[in-house]
């Protein structure tokens, strides 16, 4: 029996997703677990497959488009079956919007599993040209706004992947976005590089005026980012203790182990930090708790989220129990979440539940910041980067490797003695790293 394919809600945080593409075109058949479009969620391009085998008789949201969970985006069923009736019931309604599915279900959900759609989108599908398939052409591209490249984060992964440079590729998704098939048609051959004769030679404007401006739509990541950023600093009552740490006990352990390691072995500052922090969290309850109204959750272990930056936005993959993992381990897991992280190939359990978070710009040469906490996280570090700095040791100007730390505290939980007292251990574990094997 024909029926409305619904969004489902494919990451924890998901409140709407873009198609970035149709897999399957309308007409095909599918069996149950194959995937049926690719979608861009807050975090990342998910596979969206069916739960139930079945036929795409209808695409009512095309690659670009939006939909809320719950939204219709196609109609299924058998082939021959007449969904006129599902067309025109939804083009009486207006826009579906229906109530978020109570699970993830994986990977993906057949909108069986969907409450029903309150209202439905059909006049726009049967006005709409046939979903674009890869290889598929459009009739008419645009160009990418004021020059800057709209790319999709598949067709940015593949690129990547690829070594194939963006600006020789001409984007046929809406608003000239690159998407999926501009990458395999330029890796098929079909580059489109500028030749040497359009290229103008620069010419310095002497028009001033004001600022002109260009506006573009945001991404799922971005709006997650905001909104949450936004709940943070609202209710959250936040303060904020800054330290000064010697790191010249920590530079040379990281020395010493890296010249007993091979080259994709070698440990990084970060990779300290992140086991310092987390064997001075398990000391400190409170740090490593969260406010829950009328509780104090308190975790057993230090699941740490380090902020990884990526083209769309930040990311905090999860290292889990790193109190319990040794330098070698920990930069392990952080070099393959980062590097999936980048690739967009994060699944949510790799990017939800952390305990406690850090944030590093050191190697962006930033001396001090602060961080904006992740809620339901009690806390955050910001770590600036270690510098030579003259100290006086001993009644002597000596120089020193000084890096400042900032940590953010939720006051809920984390008076400003409980945060110095944590601090301080965190620190203790950096000037005096065999406080670690302890």
């Amino acid at each position: 029996m024909a029926e409305k394919f619904l969004m489902p809600k494919l990451s924890p945080t998901m409140e709407e997703g873009q198609i970035a593409r149709w897999v399957k075109n309308e007409g095909d058949t599918y069996e149950a677990g194959e995937t049926l479009a690719e979608v861009d969620t807050d975090k990342a391009t998910m596979e969206m497959t069916a739960l139930t085998g079945g036929t795409l008789l209808k695409i009512l949201k095309q690659a670009g488009d939006t939909a809320a969970l719950g939204e219709a985006i196609a109609i299924t069923g058998q082939k021959g079956e007449d969904i006129a009736e599902l067309l025109s019931e939804t083009a009486a309604l207006g826009v579906a919007k229906a109530e978020p599915p109570a699970s993830a279900g994986g990977n993906g959900a057949d909108g069986k599993e969907l409450q029903p759609e309150r209202a439905a989108i059909a006049a726009q599908a049967e006005t709409r040209p046939v979903a674009s398939v890869p290889g598929t052409a459009p009739t008419q591209q645009a160009s990418p706004a004021n020059g800057r490249l709209i790319v999709s984060p598949i067709a940015a992964r593949m690129a990547a992947e690829n070594n194939l440079d963006l600006r020789t590729v001409t984007g046929t998704g809406p608003n000239g976005r690159i998407i999926k098939r501009d990458i395999e048609t330029a890796l098929a051959g079909g580059i489109q590089r500028p030749k040497a004769e359009d290229q103008r030679p620069f010419a310095p404007s002497t028009q001033v005026g004001a600022a002109a401006y260009r506006e573009e739509p945001t991404s799922q990541m971005r709006r997650v980012i905001a909104s949450r950023l936004a709940e943070s600093i609202g209710p959250i009552p936040t303060f904020y203790l800054t330290l000064e740490i010697e790191m010249d006990a920590t530079l040379a352990l990281r020395k010493q182990v890296n010249s007993t390691i091979s080259e994709d072995q070698k440990i990084s500052v970060n990779d300290i930090i992140v086991k310092a922090a987390a064997m001075a969290l398990v000391r400190h309850p409170f740090a490593n708790s969260s406010y829950q109204d009328k509780t104090i959750r308190f975790y057993d272990q230090a699941d740490i989220g380090v902020a990884v930056a990526i083209d769309e936005g930040l990311i905090t993959p999860v290292i889990r129990g790193a109190n319990r993992k040794g330098f070698l381990e920990i930069s392990a897991e952080i070099k393959d979440l980062a590097a999936k992280a980048k690739a967009k190939k994060l699944q949510p359990e790799d990017y939800t539940g952390a305990t406690f978070s850090i944030s590093n710009l050191g190697m962006f040469g930033i001396k001090e910041f602060t961080a904006i906490i992740n809620p339901p996280e009690a806390g955050i570090l910001a770590v600036g980067s270690a510098q030579s700095t003259p100290v006086v040791r001993d009644g002597e100007i000596v120089i020193r490797s000084i890096m400042n730390v900032t940590m953010s505290c939720d006051h809920r939980v984390v008076d400003g003695a409980t945060g110095a007292k944590f601090l301080q251990t965190f620190r203790q574990m950096l000037e005096q790293p065999g406080m670690m094997s302890a």
